[in-house]
């Protein structure tokens, strides 16, 4: 039985959330360690109360010991599974209503500074694989957008002339971000050197190619960057995200509000673009620091 309730659970978040292929793994991940330890100590997990959540609970602190952010994530999906389980009416009662997720201290997101945008944005890319690397940098700063968005990007969700790409993000949903004029003519050349390098010959429609003329990887991806940022003298390990941060962090420095910072970031909820005011925070803490007579 715990295995129908696992794929129906999961099957709830991809249909009725929408959420990403990865959440969805995760959740799972999650709920199905749960479920073994309800298996492990003969209990139906539909008959559990709150003292076998606290009891779960305690499994993880103190036996597993893991670390307070892996029990956040596990009894979020425990408590996303048991409203499911309210909803579709295979429990009475929701046994995961007292649980209290344990406090962690807030990562807050690397950026890089604008200095570094420039020397990076600057680098005189001479290969058709640095012209690649150098406009995919640019694009995800300039846009905000995830990898996965970045690598599935087709040629006609570009619109050079208008200055917009269209990124498909977490849970298919699709949103309109706008590009300003320096992308989009680093994206022409991009485009030019792309048409160079594979003249006469049968390539993929994605917008960013590897070597053989194929949709580039994730790998590829990291790889690309890392390999520019020690070129570029940037001590700063390069990799996507640490672009959508910079995004994010220089458009509040530069006053942009935080609904519209979450409409370009695909941001479901605001709760999760909030993480960015303290990065802005942060600045301007340095910036008080620096400029104020008793700072």
């Amino acid at each position: 039985m715990d295995s129908y309730l696992l794929d129906d659970f999961k099957s709830f978040l991809s249909f009725e959330r929408q959420l990403s292929q990865n959440t969805i793994d995760a959740y799972g991940s999650d709920i199905d360690s749960f479920l073994q330890y309800c298996e492990a100590a003969e209990q139906d997990p539909l008959n559990v109360g709150p003292e076998f959540m606290e009891q779960y609970h305690v499994q993880m602190r103190e036996i597993e010991q893991l670390a307070p952010a892996s029990i956040f994530r596990k009894l979020e999906a425990i408590k996303c599974f048991y409203k499911f389980l309210l909803t579709e009416g295979r429990i009475s009662e929701d046994p995961a209503r007292f649980i209290k997720s344990p406090r962690y201290t807030l990562k807050i997101p690397q950026q890089l500074s604008r200095e570094e945008m420039e020397r990076l944005l600057s680098y005189p890319a001479k290969s058709f694989e640095e012209i690649r690397t150098l406009t995919m940098i640019d694009l995800l700063y300039a846009a905000g957008l995830r990898v996965s968005e970045l690598i599935n990007l087709r040629l006609e969700n570009v619109n050079l002339k208008e200055g917009w790409v269209l990124a498909l993000g977490k849970g298919n949903k699709q949103r309109f971000v706008p590009l300003h004029h320096e992308v989009c003519q680093r994206i022409a050349n991009y485009l030019a050197a792309r048409e160079n390098r594979f003249a006469g010959k049968e390539v993929a429609s994605e917008l960013f190619l590897n070597n053989r003329g194929q949709k580039i990887s994730r790998i590829a991806v990291w790889q690309s960057l890392t390999a520019l940022g020690r070129k570029a003298n940037i001590s700063t390990l390069l990799h996507p995200h640490l672009f959508r941060h910079t995004f994010a962090s220089h458009l509040l420095q530069g006053g942009a509000d935080l609904r519209s910072l979450q409409e370009m970031l695909g941001h479901s909820d605001l709760s999760t673009t909030q993480i960015y005011t303290h990065l802005d925070v942060k600045d301007l803490k340095k910036k008080h620091e620096k400029f104020h007579p008793h700072g």
